[in-house]
């Protein structure tokens, strides 16, 4: 149940941070919960590598455990790309010119578009 409470609140998250910047809703809602579930794989293979070759003694057995241990993976990771595409889209935010002042200026005293 944990888990589905997680997976939901996480595409919201996404969802609403995408509908904020006029980006693709869902698409990111699926990516938060894809990077969630990533990171906690690509944690069990490094620790899995790690237990091979350094002999860390892991009880694998203990499925319940590593649920745990996966889930603060799982948000942190979440957590830095939120973080990552909220600046990415804060910087190209176009601020709209005022132009309101330049109404009756001859065209030639306008600035040029940058």
């Amino acid at each position: 149940m944990l888990g589905l409470l997680l997976i939901f609140f996480i595409g919201k998250y996404f969802y609403e941070l995408a509908q904020d910047y006029y980006k693709q809703r869902w698409l990111y809602a699926i990516l938060g919960v894809v990077v969630y579930y990533a990171a906690g794989a690509v944690f069990g293979i490094i620790l899995g590598v790690a237990d091979v070759f350094l002999g860390l003694g892991i009880d694998w057995e203990n499925s319940f455990g590593w649920n745990l241990v996966g889930i603060p993976i799982g948000i942190a990771a979440d957590y830095g790309f939120y973080i990552l595409l909220k600046r990415k889209w804060e910087r190209e935010v176009v601020v709209p010119k005022d132009e309101i002042m330049d109404i009756g200026k001859p065209t030639d005293d306008l600035d040029p578009p940058s």
